[in-house]
């Protein structure tokens, strides 16, 4: 009896709240994905042009770089009803694209990216904080695992979903299935039983507000070694992710043999996800992250040798170990941070974080033409190792948070 309640599925699936939080990012996930592959394609079939496709994907991320400044919406009213909002806008704009069928429309469907991917921003940033309030703390890291497997799963199914229903019926039923997606959405996190004061009157200039998430993640000990390696880790996951077609190449196969790389990728990161909150409750979250940080290493470096079962292996530990320091950082910033700043430090975290995995997508482009790529996935490894090192001899002990903080806990 006890056995079975030990599994974090059935430790979150009990809790009603987690439950629909859960499903709230599978429903919303699975729109996502389908429509992050889709536009692309649309793009490309109206216009022939890859770098217009390519612009998509930058239209969804740029505003991540505002993060700590989008955060600050997060913490100026509740969050449910916020993320409610964040769910219907992007929801209702989407229906605009109907209209889209010619090159001369792409304007709209870009600038309706650029907003959608504004309110992914805030919307992650609500999320972590209602979670937090909605969740019990001793879930946290149960949650954040299967929100993990959750989102990996739906990469794996709904990319190809939406591309084969782009390419049967076009761009615009892969936005009218997003939209759908994102009012169902909106309808689980309207089930939570949370209850939310309204925030005090915010005090300080808006530039001051939007600093404070900042100063929180630079001044905690805990927080700061955390963010910081898992910028590390998405520089160097950045750059090895630009050279997966230069290992296929070295493998002898064609160019859609990446997708068999990235499928044993994403079920690598599934399992992770489902055993994270147990391996976060017996290391601790500092030691959890290093260790998925040093089995990234050698995964990284070994895929310098030209072996389908190795590269296969190498991308299986890929996946497993890239999303465990992700999962310690956001976890850890939930525990760590008062209620009040919740939304501006996941925000400033997730740009600290993600940025420099766009960054190093784009060096490693301009790398593979250069040099090598087997010495670069080898240095890589290194720098992954000393990554792992530096992080696990960092200082453990943190700052006692507010004790009227809901996401106040022990550590895992």
């Amino acid at each position: 009896m006890t056995t079975k309640t030990t599994w974090p599925l059935v430790r979150v699936l009990r809790d009603r709240d987690a439950g629909l939080c859960l499903s709230g990012v599978v429903v919303s996930g699975f729109g996502t994905s389908a429509l992050w592959l889709a536009s692309g394609v649309w793009v490309k079939d109206l216009t022939g042009s890859d770098g217009l496709a390519a612009l998509c994907v930058l239209a969804m991320w740029l505003p991540t770089l505002a993060g700590p400044l989008l955060g600050t919406l997060a913490d100026r009213g509740r969050r449910k009803p916020l993320l409610m909002g964040v769910n219907l806008l992007p929801a209702a704009l989407l229906l605009t694209l109907v209209s889209v069928d010619g090159p001369g429309d792409l304007w709209l469907l870009y600038a309706v990216l650029l907003v959608y991917g504004a309110a992914g921003v805030v919307h992650d940033a609500a999320e972590s904080a209602l979670v937090a309030r909605a969740v019990d703390p001793g879930l946290l890291g149960d949650f954040n695992g299967l929100r993990t497997t959750a989102t990996e799963g739906m990469k794996l199914v709904a990319p190809l979903a939406g591309a084969g229903l782009c390419a049967a019926y076009g761009g615009a039923s892969v936005a009218l299935l997003d939209a759908a997606t994102f009012v169902l959405a909106a309808g689980l996190y309207a089930l939570l039983r949370v209850r939310e004061e309204r925030p005090a009157p915010p005090t300080g200039s808006g530039r001051q507000r939007t600093a404070e998430g900042a100063r929180h993640l630079w001044a905690h000990p805990v927080l700061r070694p955390l963010v910081l390696a898992g910028g590390a880790t998405m520089l160097c996951a950045g750059l090895n992710g630009a050279l997966v077609y230069a290992v296929v190449d070295d493998l002898g196969h064609s160019p859609a043999y990446t997708g068999v790389l990235y499928a044993v990728q994403g079920a690598g990161s599934v399992a992770a996800g489902l055993l994270c909150g147990p391996a976060l409750r017996r290391l601790g979250t500092k030691c959890f992250a290093a260790s998925g940080i040093a089995l990234l290493a050698p995964a990284v470096a070994f895929r310098a040798v030209p072996s389908d079962p190795v590269a296969l292996v190498c991308s299986a530990a890929i996946g497993m170990g890239l999303p465990v320091v992700l999962i310690a950082a956001l976890t850890s910033v939930q525990r760590e941070t008062p209620g009040a700043l919740l939304g501006r430090v996941t925000a400033t975290a997730n740009m600290l974080v993600f940025t420099p995995n766009v960054v190093g997508l784009a060096a490693g482009a301009a790398l593979v033409e250069l040099v090598s790529h087997r010495p670069v996935l080898v240095a890589l490894g290194v720098v992954l190792l000393v990554t792992a090192a530096a992080l696990r001899q960092s200082p453990a002990r943190a700052e006692r948070t507010l004790s009227r903080s809901s996401s106040d806990a022990s550590p895992a």
